[in-house]
């Protein structure tokens, strides 16, 4: 096997050693004792097999292969179990228990009755050989019942028609529909959720009563629902509230001299700071219960909800005391979080003979200005290797970047016009923030880039975010080496030299809108849109038209001696998830873009805004920014310029994406965390708006751009703790559209990769071809 698939093959060895020995692990059980192998739920509607699945036990299920190697490899010993000194790792083995499965079986037969199955019949049948258990749940559900008549029956008769205004309509239970408690359990959550929101503060769940009668016609539940008053009473009480304190309690032992205290008591609100570093009015913005209000469940989830969400508080409380038979004294208890925090990352990147080290440090303070304001200033420092650069470490550097950066974070919108219920789905914010990059590239590039920008983020509905960023200043300065440049001009490369060679001040305005971004990491079928807009240098243009500005000597116009963008760039991201149930699902997604340089400098769009293709996010199958643009092979450039232009004649004005990913679950536990797996299909390119002296082949050209799409495959492994996703990708070229007609299917050169790796050395030396491209990240790619 060549050397290129040996690691594969490798895996493929272990994984079938691991099957092989956990298949032969029951031998270190006692004759009595039987490994459960399968179980298996026979004669239950498809649609409801895997809810009744979850209904067995966990400790009769078939054990995790991997895990159970794990286990057998520490506590056995002479061919048995050991009975001491037994190690906490992988898992135990999983053996049959009569007693585990006649449980099992009450609680699907349980399921089912609650499905509408009234008669529903769950026998297990155990089969034994060579101390393997094999567990079938043989079900004969019977007929489901249908829903009769319902009777709705209120001692208070102000709730029933409380009731019959908004919740009749939207109740699930229906004449003629199948039985489902869970659809009596939503009409007693619904109907609470109401009364709560209602002003209702004594009631509870309990008061609603159901009864089901099945014995006048068969086949059918008829449905009495009652609810009743509380005990000694002739109705329910509607609650207003009275009164309202806010504590903020000092989470150290250390207190401040009563000096220094913040008190405000005012007619009916008092509010107690024992820090002294709050301030009152930015918390009363998201306290929706106030004095002379009617008690509300949603208002007052909504105020947990966002005093949490200011990030300042560790803990929030809400109660209640009566102050008489239809008063309530509301107190908000809050313990600040620590005010100061320091974060410190870092991560090596690995690949192709490129590695690099990535450390970065966030200090934050969380109140810097007493209103829950967040301060972030993050540092960051890169450097890459390139291992085919000869000499010493320090001459092995191929770039380096060096970034920091500062925001402010305001927990609400700070602009001239109010907006009413701007904060009833999410936090606003206003973020206030600038940051500064100085890139080097040895021997190539230099890159000094500073922007400033003004943010506005609010939820429209629990689905619908916007973010607006009205001001957004930048400058930029690039310069190449000089000598590099002046190779560059000697070989026909001016436009390049022009792009990349220069300085330039842009102001403009960014939009963003969001759809159903809250459902991402949600088991459910759902669409997900994402569409943004960026404009600049409109507002310069109308302005150099009055005043004049100068031009230099390429025609830009100036500002202080810096000619000014000028582009329109927009974005699109559709994606298409749906269900199938567990992990199962099946994701599609669309992204595509368009940047178009204008006025100012029609033919020259900024690296900083052009499109790229490959990366872990995009089209797994290539490295990023090494995809593209259209059929650009980078054989038309000599060895030296294919190195110093790594990473940066890559790029186009012009994006179509697309990428088809089904998701799976591999393993319920392995050490700790849930395996999942997926297999994609990604397709796309980038391309140039016009022809390129830099890009040959890369012009975007609508009876060629199919054809130029380049084409991977692969299959992931994703490591779900709960808490974070790690993940690992292999992407595998199918289609590569730097090559020509036929040779483009490089995926038919997979097993003889040998040849066609030289041949493609021979001419694109530095550069490295690999089939496979593997990813290593946190998070879901989409």
């Amino acid at each position: 096997m060549i050397k290129g698939n040996s690691s594969l093959a490798f895996t493929i060895l272990l994984l079938l050693s691991l099957f092989f020995a956990s298949c032969r692990s029951a031998r270190f059980l006692n004759d009595e004792e039987a490994l459960v192998t399968s179980v298996h739920i026979q004669g239950v509607d498809a649609k409801l097999k895997e809810s009744a699945f979850s209904y067995i036990s966990n400790e009769i299920r078939p054990n995790s292969r991997v895990n159970f190697f794990i286990y057998n490899l520490y506590n056995t010993k002479n061919g048995a179990y050991k009975t001491s000194h037994i190690r906490a790792v992988g898992e135990p083995p999983r053996l049959v228990d009569s007693a585990l499965i006649d449980l099992s079986s009450t609680q699907i037969k349980r399921f089912l009755v609650a499905k509408g199955y009234f008669h529903a019949q769950v026998n297990p049948e155990i089969k034994i050989v060579k101390k393997r258990a094999h567990i079938n749940f043989h079900v004969q559900t019977g007929t489901p019942y249908l829903i009769g008549t319902i009777e709705r029956q209120f001692a208070d008769t102000t709730l029933q028609q409380t009731f019959e205004k908004p919740l009749a309509l939207q109740s699930k239970l229906k004449e003629g529909k199948k039985y489902d408690a869970s659809d009596l359990l939503q009409e007693r959550e619904n109907l609470y959720s109401m009364l709560r929101n209602k002003g209702y503060y004594d009631y509870v769940r309990q008061y609603m009563r159901v009864l089901v009668d099945t014995n006048k016609v068969a086949n059918r539940a008829d449905l009495k629902i009652i609810v009743d008053n509380p005990t000694g009473k002739n109705a329910h009480t509607i609650y207003t509230i009275d009164s309202v304190s806010i504590h903020i309690t000092n989470p150290v032992d250390k207190q401040l001299e009563g000096s220094q205290y913040t008190r405000v008591k005012k007619d009916k609100f008092t509010y107690f700071d024992e820090t002294g570093k709050f301030r009152l009015r930015p918390l009363t913005l998201y306290t929706y219960l106030n004095a002379g209000d009617r008690y509300s469940l949603s208002r007052e989830t909504l105020s947990y909800d966002r005093l949490y969400e200011l990030n300042g508080f560790r803990s929030v409380k809400v109660q209640y005391q009566k102050v008489d038979s239809a008063k309530l004294h509301m107190a908000y208890a809050l313990t600040p979080r620590p005010a100061m925090g320091n974060q410190v990352e870092g991560e090596f990147t690995l690949s192709s003979g490129l590695n690099g080290l990535n450390v970065g440090n966030t200090f934050s303070h969380r109140n810097i200005f007493g209103g829950a304001e967040q301060l972030e200033v993050k540092l960051r420092y890169g450097v890459l290797f390139d291992s085919k650069i000869p000499g010493s470490l320090s001459q092995k550097i191929f770039n380096n970047d060096f970034q920091i950066g500062v925001n402010l974070v305001i927990p609400r919108l700070v602009a001239p016009v109010s907006i009413r219920g701007i904060a009833n789905y999410g936090l606003p914010k206003t973020t206030i923030s600038t940051s500064l990059q100085i890139f080097n590239q040895d021997l190539t590039y230099a890159n000094r880039y500073l922007i400033n920008t003004l943010n506005y983020a609010w939820y429209e509905t629990a689905n619908k975010y916007h973010s607006l960023t009205p001001i957004v200043v930048e400058y930029r300065q690039g310069k190449l080496n000089e000598a590099f440049a002046a190779d560059l001009i000697d070989r026909g490369y001016l436009l390049y030299v022009r792009s990349n060679n220069r300085e330039y001040f842009g102001l403009g305005a960014q939009y963003a809108f969001t759809y159903n971004a809250s459902k991402l990491n949600k088991q459910e079928s759902f669409h997900y849109f994402k569409g943004a807009v960026d404009l600049s240098g409109n507002l310069l243009d109308l302005v150099s038209k009055v005043a004049n500005f100068k031009e230099n000597e390429v025609g830009e116009k100036d500002i202080l001696g810096v000619p000014y963008l000028q582009y329109a760039k927009t974005e699109l991201d559709f994606r298409m998830y749906k269900h199938f149930g567990g992990s199962r699902q099946l994701v599609l997604r669309f992204n595509s873009g368009i940047a178009i340089p204008y006025g100012n400098n029609s033919s020259l769009l900024i690296f900083e805004k052009s499109f790229y293709g490959g990366g872990m996010n995009g089209i797994r199958a290539w490295q990023v920014r090494t995809l593209g643009p259209g059929n650009y092979n980078r054989a038309d450039l000599d060895e030296s310029l294919r190195l110093n232009f790594r990473n940066l004649d890559q790029l186009g004005e012009i994006k179509i994406e697309g990428n088809i990913e089904y998701r799976f679950q591999i393993l319920n536990n392995f050490l700790g965390a849930k395996m999942k797996g997926a297999t994609f299909l990604d397709f796309g390119n980038i391309w140039r708006l016009k022809e390129n002296v830099l890009n040959p082949g890369g012009e975007f050209h609508f009876n060629k751009f199919l054809n130029q799409f380049a084409i991977g495959s692969g299959f992931g492994l994703r490591f779900d703790s709960g808490y974070f996703i790690i993940r690992m990708d292999a992407g595998l070229k199918v289609k590569d559209p730097q090559f020509q007609g036929s040779k483009q299917w490089v995926i038919q050169h997979l097993f003889n990769q040998r040849a066609f790796k030289n041949e493609y050395n021979a001419t694109h030396r530095p550069d490295r071809y690999n089939f496979i491209q593997y990813n290593f990240g946190i998070g879901l790619p989409f």
